[in-house]
């Protein structure tokens, strides 16, 4: 009885219900959004393309706007900042994502430490704890890696057909 009554409360204000959603949406956003950053602050040269793929990437893969993914990458840089570890970050994107939704997660991080061409170590290192962070395996972790060396290779114009 209480569900219906709640299920017809939902329908009479409209917005409420869809709120902890969007709530749960952003806050995965946000997470995922740390990750990247943290993978291009793990260069000891931060570099202009490192920041612009990550726009692109919260652009494409949140279907986002310019302002709105400026906002996000803003807040991801504080939020960095005052993290001490991944798994907080992490444990929410365990919690919402299935395994080849983690995998994409971690080309679209690739590709951050491949925007400047060059894979430091500590961005291997710092790639290789988030992986872990997200119980993703060996196999897929260098099957991503590899798939994003693939397509950036042939995104190149200077690439071989």
């Amino acid at each position: 009885m209480l569900t219906a009554l709640k299920n017809l409360l939902d329908t009479l204000v409209p917005g409420q219900a869809a709120a902890p959603a969007r709530d749960h949406q952003q806050a995965l956003q946000l997470a995922a959004a740390v990750l990247l950053v943290e993978v291009m602050r793990s260069d000891a040269d931060l570099a202009l393309s490192e920041q612009d793929s990550v726009l692109a990437v919260l652009q494409q893969h949140f279907s986002l706007s310019l302002a709105d993914s400026v906002e996000l990458l803003a807040r991801a840089h504080q939020m960095a900042a005052d993290a001490y570890d991944y798994q907080r970050f992490t444990a929410q994107l365990n919690q919402a994502l299935d395994l080849p939704e983690k995998v994409q997660l971690l080309e679209y991080l690739w590709q951050i430490a491949y925007a400047d061409g060059h894979l430091a170590a500590h961005e291997q290192h710092v790639m290789r704890k988030i992986a872990d962070l997200l119980y993703i395996g060996h196999g897929d972790y260098i099957n991503a890696k590899l798939r994003t060396k693939a397509a950036i290779a042939s995104s190149k114009p200077d690439a071989p057909a």
